[in-house]
């Protein structure tokens, strides 16, 4: 038996590498390049205002640029970078609060929603995205970030549950209720926007 058959014979034997193995982790560069619109998306929908949502983003790659060699998969890359996004606006959350800001935590509140379109922004948006900012609005925050994650940003349920650090079942679960609830929601504004055109 020669060496390059039982190289063969081994490799064989082995299988092929996992799809985790085989990813090679991009540089910060392409990381910027491929995520940056992601990254801030996600920070402006996490309730960051326009004002300070750049800040963030920069803390944000601040982050990724320091931790990128630590990740373990680097086929789960965008689920990763969200959790950065995730801690990172929390702890932006938690700083305005200390320094005494009357900013909602909630992103969704009916007060002052930082998710919810400026004046100038409503006046430039469709009737089709203010029924979607309405509509959102109508779910509750756990069900809602789901939501965005799946339907908006177009994770799959084990990217969310990883990105949110909740247990596979628990997106899903969080997603179908989602789901159900802005269905319905959908539903009642219809039915209402039915009985103004009689």
């Amino acid at each position: 038996m020669t060496a390059v058959s039982a190289t063969q014979g081994s490799q064989r034997e082995a299988g092929p590498a996992p799809p985790e193995a085989q990813a090679v982790l991009p540089s910060f560069r392409c990381v910027y390049d491929d995520y940056f619109d992601f990254i801030w998306t996600c920070t402006r929908r996490l309730g960051v205002p326009v004002d300070a949502v750049d800040d963030v983003v920069q803390e944000v790659f601040v982050v990724v640029h320091a931790r990128l060699e630590t990740v373990e998969r680097p086929a789960s890359l965008r689920s990763w970078l969200y959790g950065v996004v995730r801690r990172t606006v929390s702890t932006y959350h938690r700083a305005r609060r200390v320094r005494g800001a009357h900013e909602s935590v909630e992103p969704f509140d009916e007060s002052a929603s930082p998710m919810e379109p400026s004046a100038l922004d409503l006046a430039v948006l469709s009737d089709e995205l203010r029924l979607l900012w309405r509509l959102l609005g109508e779910l509750d925050h756990v069900k809602r970030e789901v939501f965005i994650l799946a339907e908006l940003e177009e994770m799959t349920a084990p990217e969310i549950a990883e990105a949110i650090g909740i247990p596979l079942n628990t997106a899903y679960s969080r997603l179908r209720a989602a789901r159900q609830e802005f269905d319905l929601a959908f539903a009642r504004y219809a039915a209402a926007n039915e009985k103004e055109r009689k």
